[in-house]
């Protein structure tokens, strides 16, 4: 299953230029359940300096983004069984600076008031609020 942004099928090619990363939502179709969270296009590492040199080498690649579907471990385990097909993926915004990609996960997931639907996957934001703890 591709990413969608705005009902069209997301490729390399359709990124804009300059963004760091996308907020996305993806669903379960079957029972209509969903998560909201970020991802990046791109990740990188610090290598140790060339002999010789004194400057640590910055090396940039870019991300799994295409065949992503989650950092949630459910919806990680139903596309391991093959289910991946149940699922569909949404862009829900881009985002340009790696604070801007952070401020609206969670401004979404306000949005969508994750913490208190029961559709939502999400149990927690930031890893800091649970959903445990509305009770």
């Amino acid at each position: 299953m591709s990413w969608l942004y705005e009902g069209n099928i997301v490729t390399e090619e359709h990124v804009p230029i300059g963004a760091v990363g996308f907020v996305y939502k993806i669903v379960h179709t079957p029972t209509g359940r969903y998560y909201i969270g970020k991802k990046s296009l791109t990740s990188t590492r610090k290598l140790a300096p060339l002999k010789g040199q004194k400057r640590k080498r910055t090396v940039t690649k870019s991300s799994d983004w295409e065949k992503y579907y989650s950092s949630n471990d459910w919806i990680k385990e139903q596309v391991k069984e093959g289910k991946a097909e149940e699922f569909s993926r949404e862009i829900i915004q881009y985002c340009f600076s790696k604070k801007s990609l952070t401020y609206y996960e969670i401004y979404w997931q306000f949005q969508y008031n994750v913490l208190a639907d029961d559709n939502a996957i999400n149990e927690n934001l930031m890893g800091k609020f649970y959903r445990r703890d509305l009770q």
